[in-house]
């Protein structure tokens, strides 16, 4: 009689306790992870992506009020698919990536919202100007890899991107969609 009862109460007590060993998902997987952008030019949906940026992250599922998140965006680095654009993109007028080179996420509180859905909160930097935003993302947990996704909309004249002759936003929108991808290993 009392081996069942043992056996019940260990197997309840396994049940009820917190895991002993969470994972913290901290080192940043660059080849799997991406960043991209959606706009309108003259109606049309176009979109691009940026090949360099580095980004720095400390989560745990069971403690996402801890998480921390830091990306660099290396604005030089934009592939809107021709040269010329790239080139383009990169003056003065847009990114003025020779006084401006990175664009600058850094978190300042995260909150779940179940289902492995999350609000991260922060400050986004571009060309100088900081403001304050939520991303909304989902994290994917596999195993010993977890895979951040989301998106946040983002307004190109807060920032001051496209100035002079692109300052209007009849041409170009001013509603510019980022999109992310960050995968990242963990023990």
């Amino acid at each position: 009689m009392k081996r069942p009862a043992l056996a019940l109460a260990l197997a309840l007590g396994a049940a009820l306790a917190p895991a002993a060993h969470a994972i913290e998902y901290n080192q940043v997987q660059a080849d799997k992870s991406r960043i991209g952008f959606g706009y309108k030019q003259m109606g049309v949906a176009m979109d691009g992506k940026f090949k360099k940026f580095a980004s720095q992250l400390s989560f745990d599922p069971a403690q996402p009020a801890n998480a921390k998140a830091t990306i660099d965006v290396d604005l030089a680095s934009i592939d809107t698919g021709t040269a010329e654009a790239d080139s383009e993109v990169a003056g003065k007028q847009w990114f003025n990536t020779k006084a401006f080179p990175t664009a600058r996420f850094v978190s300042t509180a995260v909150k779940s919202l179940g289902a492995n859905r999350y609000e991260v909160a922060g400050t986004l930097t571009i060309k100088g100007k900081t403001h304050n935003v939520v991303v909304p993302a989902t994290f994917t947990p596999q195993g010993n890899t977890g895979v951040f996704d989301g998106s946040l909309t983002i307004r190109r004249g807060d920032f001051t991107i496209g100035e002079g002759p692109w300052a209007a936003f009849d041409i170009v929108a001013n509603d510019i969609q980022i999109k992310f991808r960050i995968a990242a290993s963990g023990k």
